[in-house]
C-alpha cells in the first residue's frame, strides 16, 4: 500500500525505516505538545516571562521563522511575477517549507497569548492602531494563500490524483496560481515590515529606536528585506539538507546557482543598508535620545559580539553568494547558506530580547531572561513538527519535478 502512494519513478527509504524516523522526531514533538497543554491549562506562568519581559523566546522564534519563511514569498513572486521559469523546479519546496513556518508561527502565537479560545478576539475587537493587528491579519491570510498553494500537491499524489475531482481541481489551481502568489508577495511585505514597525516604535525603548520614512522606521523596510534575502537560502539550505539525507540530486545546479544569485543580491544590498542604519543610530539617534552607544553593549552577554556577529555573517553570505566561484565552491556555498540563516536569526534575537534587557532608567540594570523549559520545549515543537511533515511530504507528494530526471531508478 505504501509503495502506491509513491510518486511514480522514485524510490523511497523502506516503511520501517521511515517509521523509526518519524517516530524519533515524533517524541519530541510530544514532549513540546505536553509543554504547550500545560501552557493552555496552567497559564503563561508555565514561562519566565513577566510584565518586564513581555517578548521573549517565543517572539523571538515566531519572528525568526516568518523570516524564513520568506522563501516562499520571494521564489513565489521571482517565479510568478517576475518570470523566472526556472524556478518552478524549487516553488514546490518553498511552499512547504513556507507552509511549515507560518504554520509554525500561528502555533506559536496560538500558545503566546495564553487563552486560546480567544484568538477569535484579534480579529473582532481588532485595534485598528496596532501594528501587530495588521501582522495579525497578514498572517492569516497568507497563511491561508500558502495553503492554497500547497494543496495541488496533496491532489498530485499518485492515488488522490485518481479522482477526476481531485485531478481537475489541481489542474485549475495551477492555472491560477499566479494570483495567489502576487496576493502572497503583497501580504507578506506588509506582514514582514510591520514587525519591524513594532520593534521600531516601541515606546520607551531606545535600544529599537530608528528614524525613518513618515510613520515607518527603518525597521521596517529592513525586515522585509532580510526575509526576501535570507528566505530562498533557508530553502536552499533545508534542500541541500535533504539532498545530503536522501543522497540524491533532487534539483538542477542551475536553478540552485539562479535562486542563490538573486538570493545573494538581496542580501548585499540589505547588509549595505543594514550597516548604513546601524551607523546613523549609533552617530545620531542615539546621541539624541540621550544614550551613548556604549551603554546598550555594557552587559556581560550583550555586547558588541552580538552586533558583530549579526554583520559579519550577513557580510560573509553576501559576498560569497554573490560571487560566481563562491556559489559553485560546495564548502563555501553551505557556509553562506549558514551565514545568512545566522544573520538573520540574530538581528530578530536582538530586536526582541536585547530590546528588552537594555536599561531603559538611569537607576536601571540590565534585566536578563532565562526561558523555562516549557519554553524551550514549545519552542522545539515547531522543529519536530516541520521535520515531520517534510519527510511526509518528501515521499508520499511530487514535491521535486527533476528527482525522476536527476536520478535513475533501477
Amino acid at each position: 500500500m505504501d509503495s502506491a502512494l509513491i510518486p511514480k519513478g522514485v524510490k523511497r527509504c523502506p516503511l520501517p525505516k521511515f517509521a523509526i524516523g518519524i517516530s524519533a522526531v515524533g517524541a519530541v514533538l510530544l514532549w513540546g505538545v505536553f509543554a504547550m497543554l500545560l501552557c493552555w491549562f496552567k497559564g503563561l506562568n508555565q514561562t519566565n516571562m513577566n510584565d518586564y519581559y513581555g517578548f521573549a523566546l517565543w517572539i523571538w522564534a515566531d519572528l525568526a521563522v516568518i523570516a524564513l519563511g520568506g522563501g516562499a514569498f520571494f521564489t513565489g513572486f521571482l517565479k510568478y511575477v517576475v518570470g523566472k521559469d526556472e524556478l518552478k523546479n524549487i516553488i514546490n519546496y518553498a511552499v512547504l517549507i513556507g507552509f511549515v513556518c507560518y504554520s509554525s508561527a500561528l502555533l506559536i502565537l496560538a500558545i503566546d497569548i495564553g487563552q486560546p479560545l480567544r484568538g477569535w478576539f484579534i480579529f473582532w475587537h481588532a485595534n485598528v492602531h496596532s501594528m501587530l493587528t495588521e501582522v495579525a491579519f497578514c498572517l492569516s491570510c497568507y497563511f491561508g494563500v500558502l495553503t492554497i498553494e500547497y494543496l495541488p500537491l496533496i491532489f498530485e499524489n499518485r492515488q488522490v490524483d485518481k479522482v477526476p475531482f481531485f485531478h481537475n481541481l489541481s489542474h485549475n489551481m495551477h492555472e491560477i496560481m499566479a494570483v495567489f502568489a502576487a496576493t502572497g508577495a503583497f501580504l507578506s511585505f506588509f506582514h514582514q515590515g510591520s514587525l519591524g514597525g513594532v520593534a521600531g516604535v516601541l515606546f520607551g525603548r531606545p535600544f529599537a529606536e530608528r528614524s525613518g520614512l513618515f510613520i515607518w522606521p527603518w525597521t521596517f523596510f529592513l525586515f522585509t528585506w532580510s526575509a526576501a534575502a535570507c528566505g530562498p537560502c533557508f530553502t536552499l539550505l533545508i534542500t541541500k539538507m535533504t539532498e545530503a539525507i536522501t543522497k540524491k540530486k533532487l534539483v538542477k545546479d542551475n536553478v540552485v546557482d539562479l535562486l542563490a544569485k538573486i538570493a545573494g543580491w538581496m542580501l548585499f544590498t540589505y547588509m549595505v543598508a543594514k550597516i548604513a542604519d546601524t551607523v546613523y543610530w549609533a552617530m545620531v539617534t542615539t546621541p539624541e535620545n540621550g544614550f551613548a552607544i556604549g551603554e546598550f553593549y555594557s552587559n556581560w552577554f550583550y555586547n558588541y559580539w552580538w552586533l558583530a556577529a549579526e554583520l559579519g555573517t550577513g557580510a560573509v553570505a553576501a559576498i560569497i553568494l554573490v560571487t560566481r566561484a563562491g556559489r559553485h565552491n560546495k564548502f563555501s556555498f553551505v557556509i553562506a547558506l549558514i551565514s545568512a540563516v545566522i544573520c538573520v536569526c540574530l538581528n530578530r534575537w536582538v530586536m526582541v530580547l536585547q530590546v528588552m534587557a537594555v536599561p531603559v532608567m538611569s537607576f536601571d540594570t540590565w534585566a536578563l531572561y532565562y526561558p523555562s523549559w516549557q519554553e524551550v520545549a514549545t519552542t522545539i515543537l515547531p522543529v519536530a513538527y516541520g521535520i515531520i511533515l517534510i519527510s511526509i511530504s518528501y515521499r508520499y507528494l511530487p514535491i521535486f519535478p527533476q528527482e525522476h530526471e536527476l536520478n535513475s531508478v533501477e
